[in-house]
Parts: C-alpha cells; sequence; structure tokens
C-alpha cells in the first residue's frame, strides 16, 4: 500500500477547513409548527438573478437515512411553500436543491425532517415523511445560494455541537494521520454530552484528539468529564486508572448495584465506534483554592496506553451537597454509586424482629416457628377480624409444615432427607437469616432463609445430587388451613373467593407475568413465588412482553412444572411440582421462593378519614376550600413538567410547597422510575452505559427519540403531547434507582415534599424500603400511595395490581386502583381483595369513571377530586365530619363480629362505630332493586332499641335525607346503597 505524505495530509486538512467555516446554529422558537414541518431548517439567501435558486447544503445530519425523507422549501417572504423544485443528491452530509425563486432575491427555508405523529397521543409513532416534490426544473444553474444558518424549533432539538457529524473525508483524514494508534482520545468537559456511538462530531475533528483536559470546579463539588473514545480497531477491555490528588471515578468502569452490591464492567469498543467515559472528581469541601493535576491512564487489552493530563482549577466558591442543586452541570452521576438508606433498619410502625428459643420469631403482630429443616413449621398472625387491632389470639395459617418432596422415578417412593439442624447466622433488628441442611444417600437440600421486619421470607433452595439420580417429581407443598383460605389472587385467577374445585396452573411466562399466588383471609395470609437463581424483575405496565420472566430452570422445568391448588384433606392444599427430570452426581437446582405474611400492620382507620387528597395542580387557596389536606402534583404540571424528573423546575416546586405548609397543605409529587423524561440532563451519559439504564428495544417513538438516540435499542415511553416530554423506559433494576433514592433524598430536604404519588411501581422492596426510610428522615410525613391500571390484560401478563405490588405495601398509606377497574359487574370479594386493601392493613380509593360511592363506602373508600367528571367525595367528607368518623371503629361485613347485617348476601353492611351511635354503609351487589330489613345485634351496638333512631343524612348525589324505624324494610336500589346514622 503507498503510503500518503505528509504534505497532501496537510493540504487535505487545510482544504477540508476552509469548507467547514461555521455556519450559525441557533434556535427559533416558535417560528414555525414543528408538527408538520420537522424540528430543522436550514435558511439561504438567494443572490442570482436567474428562475433557478441551486443550493448546496452542508447539514451534516446525524440520523441514518435524510435522503427518504421530504424536503419542504418555503418562501421566507410569503410562507408559501415552493413546489417547483428538483432534489439533487442528498446524503447525511450534504443535500443539493434546485428551486424556484418566486419571490427574487431573499430568504428561503429549507425543512429536511418533517414528520407526523400517528397512534395513541401517548405513545406516539413518529413517521417521517416522505419525498413528495414532483416537478422538475433545471439543474444547469451554479450555486447561487448561501446558507446563511442552520435552526431547530428549540435549544432542546439542537443538533450543535455534538450531532453535527464529520464527513466520511474527513473522518478518513484525521485516522490516517494516527497510523500507529489503535484508539483516539477526545477528553471533553461536562457541558458537551457525546451523543453519537458511530460518528466523530465536527467538534472533534477541529480540535482534534488531546492528552489534556483543562476544567474548573468549586470546594465540594462533584466534577464530572468525560473520556471519549474513538476505536480504530476492537478495543476489548478498557479501564481507566486515575491519579491525582483527589478521589476519581468511572461511572462506566465501576459501580455499585441498586441493591448495595460494588462491581466492575467489561468496556469493549468495536472498531469504528464512539465510548463515553464519564468520569468524576470528588472535590472535598475542605479543599484549598488552587491549580491541581492528576492523569487518567486509558488501558485496553493488546494495546499502547495513552494518558490524558488533567489540569483542575479549584474555586473558593463552596459547593453545597456536591453540586446537586445544579444537575445540569452532571454533579448528581455520583448518586448512581449512592448506598444511602440501604441499612435495614427498622421502619414504624414496624417492630425490631425477636428471636425466642430456638425456632420461634416474632414480628408486628406475626410469629413464625422454625422446623429444622429450616422451613415454618407454623405461621401465626394476631390480626382482629376487622382489621383494627392485634390481639393474643393466634390465627394458624398452616395445617401442617411447608416442606418438600423428592420422589424417584423408579418406584414413585419419596426420598427422606435427614435434618441436619437449624443454625442462625445474623440477627439483628431488621433481619433474621438462618441456614440448615438435611441429605440422605441420594440428595443434599441446602436451605438458606431470611426474615424481614415487615414479613417477607425469601428462601433459597439448593438441591444437589450426590448420585445419579432419576426423578419423576419434585415437589414443594404449603398446606393451608382451610379457614384461613378463603379467598385467592394470582395464577390467573381474578381475586376473589379462591376456587371450590382443584385449580391448575402451568408456566407461561411469554404471555404471563405469573410465578405465584396470594392465598389467604383478611386477618391472614401469604403470598408466594417461584423463583430460581436467575430471577430478573420483568418489565410492567404495557411493557411486559417486551422484558418478561424468565422461566424457573427448577420449577418451570420445561413445560412439566406448575401449581395445583385445592382441598386435600384437612388442609387447602398449594401443590408446587416440577415434573420428571434426571440429575447427574453434582448436579444443583435452585429451588427458590419468597412469602409475604398478611397482613402488614392494622388499618389506620383515623388516617383514611382525616387525608383527603386532591389531585391537581391548581390554586392553593382553591384547594383548601375543598376540604382536601394533600395536594398531589402530577407530571406535565408547571412546577413538575418533566416524567420522574422533578429537578428542572424545583425552585418552583419549592415555591408552591412552602405556600401550601404555610396554609396547611402537605403535597407529594409524581416520582418514579418506570420511564425517565428525555429532558433529563444526564440523558447522554445513562445512554453510554450500554443498555444498564434504559431497556434494550424497538427504538421510534416520537420525532427527538429518533433524530437523538437514533439507535433501535431503547424503548419508547409516555409521552405529554401539549409539551413534547418522551419518556425511555427504564430497564429494571439498575443503578437508576441509587440515584432515584439519593434524588428523593434531596426533595425532601430542599424541596420540602411531602410524599410521592406511585403511578404504579417499576422497583422492587429494596429500593421501596430505601424511599421510605429518606421520605420520613427528621420527622417527615412521608405519605406513599400507589396508583394502578388494572394489569389483568395481554400487556402486562394477566397479573393482578395488588399480587404485583404487594411487596410494595408495607410502606404504603393508601391505595388507588384505578384505571380499568370495574367497580360495577365485579363481586364484592373482588372489592376486599383486589381494590381496598385491607386484608393488607391498608385503605383505598377508586378511580375509573369515579367509582361506585355507595359500593366505596363499605370498605371505607371515596374517590379522588378531581380527576374524572364525577369524582367529587366532598359531600361524603362531610358526612364524615357530621357524623365525627375520627376515632371510630370499623366493622366490616368480613368479620363474624358486625353488628348489623342485611339478610341478604349480595348487600353486604359494614359498620363504624362509636360510643351512642355508629354509621352503617349498605350498598347492593343484587341483580334488582330490592328491600332489605336490618338486623341488628343492639346489645353489641350498645343502643337501646326501644329509643333507636335510624336516620339517612341527605348527601348530595348519593342520597336524599329519610327517617326509618327499627324493623322497617328499607329500599336498595341497584348498584346503590345507604349510610344510615343508627343512634
Amino acid at each position: 500500500m503507498q503510503k500518503t505524505s505528509f504534505p497532501f495530509l496537510l493540504f487535505l486538512l487545510l482544504s477540508i477547513a476552509a469548507r467547514t467555516q461555521q455556519i450559525p446554529y441557533t434556535s427559533c422558537p416558535n417560528c414555525w409548527n414543528p408538527d408538520s414541518l420537522g424540528n430543522h431548517r436550514a435558511v439561504l439567501r438567494f443572490d442570482g438573478s436567474g428562475p433557478v435558486a441551486h443550493a448546496n447544503i452542508p447539514w451534516r445530519l446525524p440520523v441514518a437515512d435524510p435522503f427518504v425523507h421530504r424536503i419542504i422549501i418555503q418562501d421566507a417572504a410569503t410562507g408559501a411553500r415552493i413546489m417547483l423544485a428538483t432534489i439533487g443528491p442528498v446524503s447525511r452530509e450534504s443535500g443539493e436543491l434546485f428551486f424556484q425563486p418566486v419571490s427574487g432575491k431573499g430568504l428561503y427555508y429549507v425543512y429536511y425532517l418533517p414528520y407526523r405523529n400517528e397512534g395513541r397521543s401517548n405513545y406516539p409513532k413518529g413517521v417521517y415523511r416522505q419525498p413528495d416534490t414532483t416537478a422538475a426544473i433545471p439543474t444547469n444553474a451554479p450555486v447561487n445560494c448561501t446558507v446563511t444558518g442552520f435552526q431547530s424549533i428549540d435549544d432542546f432539538n439542537s443538533f450543535y455541537p455534538m450531532e453535527v457529524i464529520a464527513t466520511a473525508q474527513e473522518t478518513t483524514a484525521l485516522k490516517a494521520k494516527y497510523p500507529t494508534k489503535t484508539f483516539l482520545v477526545f477528553p471533553e468537559d461536562r457541558d458537551h454530552s457525546i451523543r453519537m456511538r458511530n460518528d466523530l462530531p465536527l467538534r472533534w475533528i477541529k480540535k482534534g484528539p488531546a492528552g489534556t483536559l483543562t476544567i474548573t470546579a468549586g470546594k465540594g463539588e462533584y466534577c464530572a468529564y468525560q473520556i471519549g473514545l474513538y476505536a480504530l480497531k476492537d478495543l476489548d477491555d478498557v479501564r481507566l486508572h486515575f491519579s491525582g490528588p483527589f478521589n476519581s471515578t468511572c461511572i462506566n468502569t465501576t459501580g455499585v448495584t441498586y441493591d448495595g452490591k460494588p462491581f466492575t464492567k467489561v468496556v469493549d469498543i468495536p472498531a469504528g465506534q464512539v465510548q463515553a467515559l464519564w468520569c468524576g472528581i470528588d472535590i472535598p469541601a475542605t479543599a484549598t483554592p488552587g491549580d491541581y493535576t492528576g492523569a487518567v491512564t486509558i488501558t485496553a487489552k493488546n494495546t499502547t496506553p495513552q494518558v490524558v493530563h488533567i489540569h483542575l482549577t479549584v474555586s473558593n466558591h463552596l459547593v453545597a451537597d456536591g453540586g446537586a442543586g445544579t444537575p445540569a452541570k452532571m454533579t448528581r452521576l455520583k448518586w448512581l454509586n449512592s448506598t444511602l438508606a440501604q441499612e435495614n433498619t427498622v421502619i414504624a410502625p414496624y417492630t425490631p424482629l425477636t428471636i425466642q428459643g430456638d425456632t420461634l420469631i416474632s414480628l408486628l403482630g406475626r410469629k413464625i416457628v422454625l422446623n429444622q429443616q429450616g422451613y415454618p413449621e407454623q405461621i401465626q398472625t394476631y390480626f382482629t377480624s376487622e382489621m383494627t387491632d392485634i390481639t393474643s389470639t393466634p390465627n394458624n395459617l398452616l395445617a401442617e409444615n411447608i416442606h418438600f418432596h423428592f420422589f424417584k422415578q423408579s418406584d414413585g417412593k419419596d426420598i427422606r432427607l435427614k435434618a441436619g439442624g437449624l443454625r442462625f447466622t445474623e440477627q439483628s433488628p431488621g433481619t433474621v437469616k438462618w441456614q440448615a441442611s438435611s441429605v440422605s444417600d441420594q440428595l443434599r437440600m441446602d436451605v438458606t432463609g431470611s426474615l424481614e421486619f415487615d414479613g417477607f421470607l425469601a428462601y433459597t433452595v439448593k438441591v444437589t445430587a450426590l448420585q445419579d439420580i432419576d426423578l419423576k417429581d419434585i415437589v414443594m407443598h404449603i398446606p393451608f388451613q382451610k379457614e384461613m383460605a378463603t379467598y385467592m389472587m394470582g395464577l390467573g385467577q381474578k381475586g376473589g373467593y379462591r376456587p371450590d374445585s382443584m385449580y391448575h396452573w402451568k408456566w407461561d411466562v411469554a404471555h404471563k407475568n405469573q410465578d405465584g399466588a396470594w392465598i389467604g383471609a383478611v386477618n391472614g395470609g401469604l403470598q408466594y413465588s417461584l423463583r430460581d437463581e436467575h430471577y430478573v424483575r420483568p418489565l410492567n405496565t404495557n411493557f411486559y412482553l417486551q422484558k418478561p420472566l424468565i422461566a424457573p430452570l427448577s420449577w418451570a422445568n420445561g413445560d412439566k412444572g406448575g401449581i395445583d391448588i385445592g382441598i386435600k384433606g384437612k388442609s387447602m392444599l398449594a401443590h408446587n411440582y416440577s415434573g420428571a427430570r434426571s440429575l447427574k452426581k453434582g448436579d444443583t437446582l435452585y429451588y427458590n421462593f419468597n412469602l409475604l405474611i398478611t397482613p402488614f400492620h392494622p388499618l389506620n382507620t383515623d388516617f383514611q378519614w382525616a387525608t383527603r387528597f386532591y389531585h391537581k395542580y391548581d390554586n392553593l387557596d382553591s384547594i383548601k376550600a375543598t376540604g382536601a389536606t394533600v395536594v398531589n402534583i402530577h407530571h406535565a404540571t408547571p412546577i413538575n413538567p418533566w416524567i420522574n424528573y422533578p429537578f428542572i423546575e424545583w425552585k418552583r416546586m419549592k415555591g408552591f410547597i412552602d405556600t401550601a405548609h404555610r396554609l396547611g397543605l402537605k403535597v407529594k409529587i409524581y416520582n418514579t422510575v418506570r420511564e425517565l423524561s428525555d429532558h433529563a440532563y444526564e440523558t447522554f451519559a445513562l445512554r453510554s452505559l450500554a443498555g444498564e439504564i434504559y431497556s434494550p428495544g424497538p427504538g421510534k417513538g416520537f420525532s427527538w427519540l429518533q433524530e437523538h438516540l437514533r439507535t433501535d435499542d431503547y424503548i419508547p415511553g409516555w409521552f405529554v403531547p401539549e409539551i413534547k416530554d418522551a419518556a425511555i423506559i427504564n430497564s429494571g433494576m439498575n443503578r437508576w434507582h441509587n440515584y432515584y433514592v439519593e434524588g428523593m433524598n434531596w426533595l425532601v430536604q430542599h424541596v420540602g415534599i411531602d410524599g410521592i404519588y406511585l403511578d404504579d411501581v417499576a422497583f422492587d422492596r429494596i429500593t421501596m424500603k430505601r424511599i421510605k426510610r429518606v421520605l420520613t428522615q427528621d420527622g417527615h410525613p412521608g405519605i406513599i400511595d400507589l396508583h394502578s391500571a388494572n394489569q389483568f390484560n395481554p400487556r402486562d401478563g394477566y397479573n393482578n395490581s395488588a399480587n404485583l405490588y404487594m411487596e410494595h405495601f408495607p410502606y404504603l398509606n393508601r391505595l388507588w386502583f384505578g384505571e380499568y377497574f370495574d367497580y360495577e359487574k365485579n363481586s364484592p370479594d373482588f372489592f376486599l381483595t383486589e381494590v381496598s386493601g385491607i386484608p393488607f392493613g391498608l385503605m383505598g380509593e377508586m378511580l375509573q369513571g369515579g367509582g361506585n360511592p355507595w359500593r366505596g363506602m363499605v370498605y371505607g373508600m371515596t374517590n379522588r377530586m378531581p380527576w374524572s367528571d364525577n369524582a367529587d367525595p366532598r359531600p361524603i367528607w362531610k358526612a364524615w365530619d357530621n357524623f365525627g368518623m375520627q376515632g371510630t371503629k370499623l366493622i366490616g361485613y368480613w368479620s363474624p363480629n358486625c353488628p348489623v347485617r342485611t339478610g341478604n348476601p349480595a348487600i353486604p353492611a359494614t359498620v363504624y362505630q362509636k360510643p351512642g351511635a355508629v354509621l352503617v354503609a349498605l350498598a347492593s351487589w343484587a341483580a334488582e332493586d330490592t328491600t332489605v330489613n336490618l338486623e341488628i345485634d343492639w346489645q353489641r351496638l350498645g343502643i337501646d332499641k326501644t329509643h333507636a333512631i335510624i336516620e339517612a343524612p341527605a348527601i348530595a348525589h348519593f342520597q336524599p335525607a329519610q327517617h326509618f324505624t327499627p324493623g322497617d324494610r328499607i329500599p336498595v336500589g341497584k348498584g346503590r346503597g345507604w349510610l344510615l346514622v343508627i343512634r
């Protein structure tokens, strides 16, 4: 191969430089309609005198195929589109146009990426318009137009400077200058996020590779910067080594998982690709102002190391919180590796775990007795049937212990394993852990168990073959006491009464987000889920099918595993089987499972009556006048515009919250992690982490995502048309949860939020506990309410919202289930299990269509104003206040102690009792209008029947005033009911 001479290279680079004289890039807000013309345009000045304008536009676009998009030419003087045009050669680098300059000399606009949105408004499909210019005009005119500028609809949509691509010729010339290099290094400051993987920015052609970076930061600041690498050959195992006076790290190569485990990442860079390595210097608050030097050495396998020398100037300005108040400076990237609130300290109202004797563990309202194999011999709850108190009388959940069977293929006999004893390995207020082993000649079973203060039990069960063996089945039995297995939810069953006959279920992770169920009574139950060592939390809420469950190799065993639930002898048995298999000596299988012991705590009914939500950003004086006590601030509002990124308008949010507090109102905000706004300052830093934070997917979606993310390795999330906020789906369990916890802590400390409104949940119980800790620190209220749309549909894998989110219930204050919950066609047992939250120690509210107010009150639920047209709970709030609900005792229809019944099982009655009076809520699920006669235990009410008064107070949009006497038949309309006061 002939070598390129240096004089020729110099000539080539000078020629390129001459052709890349900077054309200004600006934004022009509200200058055109982007939904019809796109986000970008070139401004041309026609200086010719003939009938044809000829322009060559060096637009340097980062998108893949601009030549298949429509190009719209507009006369600046008239605003009219010019149809007489011929489009010449068009590429990513430039485009040639010939058109009729209808207004003569002057300005013309060229729009080159016009799109339209198709599909649902909140999940749009940005479709780029196809070429439509068919008129032909002569193409022999010389270039007679000057490109005076490139404009975007706003700064956010601009490609400048980090997405203005270098041409192929420029890239080739640059590479030719460094024939012996395997990679080129382009240090960048924190203000210029590296955005492209497959192209070099023109900025780098002009700057060239560098071995130094000069940056300035304040005392106490986390100073982020980038090491940009361009791989000339494949690079394997890229690492950074830091030297200097302060601690430095790189989020791309080292980190801490969401559950607090340190890790390292292998970074490989294919030839021809760009990789941003985001680094940060932790400058101590005590640092002496002045100039400092350090170095970053970049190594990779089979390459010569390269060094970037860092020149850091530390100013005398002391920066609070590491600079977290100015997230545009990337100061919060440090949060990705946070371990804040990881300690498993006990959270109120829970109490420390205690161990009595060798096997009994006590926690709030519950006890567990372990056997020598490490499994529960018995699980007890101590909650009353009303769910308002804890007593000394146990409810035994199990008919016998939870146990495994190992059936031999040869004769079907059960292999008996001898227990080796139980040993506690950790005893702390928040966690107790233990180990046990059981063996036979053929198998060994090693059990590791842990119990947390909220009632979460986690089991790792390792089964090892001690010799070659053929097994007919491996089975785990959970034998429930029949009377404590009234209801079931999960495994394809809607919440309600458990089936009378045997229920059969098979694994189908491709379509169903199901790996277990909740079975129990109102005051005692178990949720269990079957897992193995490869479990990864799937996506949820519309995205399950794009990242579903991984079938556990042990339990599923291909298509052989499943679950049968039904009555067997004295128990209601959950028979969890995995089917026949052969094991070789030394083979291991993990039959892991989790248990949640419900309820988690008694109902806090006084909180329900006193805490009244207003779910809309509005005038605070007007909100106060409604009687609401807590304001929920959704995203897409002026103080919280960007979904799950409440850090851009935080000063306005603080002003609103400060005013609310002065009025005696609390404020909660919408903030979760299922998806993240494209307006997040850290978007491209997170993208540099190669699928760690954002879930791989089909790409597409709104135009900004397509133009700036480009590659098909993301999933478009929620979109708000009014402000063009386009979210990107989070990948699940990752370091963004560390950032999320730190962000919540910062919002409590600096903005004053009183809690969060969760719109479904894409994180697990570890993150939820951390969130609850930071929200309730220093006496803050830390109110968390969970809204969920009904997950029982194909997109969500036919899961039940309450079953899906039960691991979070111990830390919630209220439920709000939600869109697509049918309050008219479902039975009382569905309301009780899937909507009300009562069997778990929670209370709820209704949403869809405003709910059914009569049925809701049987469970202490109203709706939430002003979310839907008929969502106005104020008349019921007024009735509560008139009766005096604070301090009342809820006695639900589900309790055998309920002193008022209707004699009609389709019309349940719930009592709210106080001395001398009760409020009775009754509602009809009957098929038609009917009447009932109240069956009243007057002695239990503490009211003399002979002097009793039964009144229906007038409640707007609910019931007219009416007077009844004991023994009267009370008319109940279909789907309606009453609130009756008995004095």
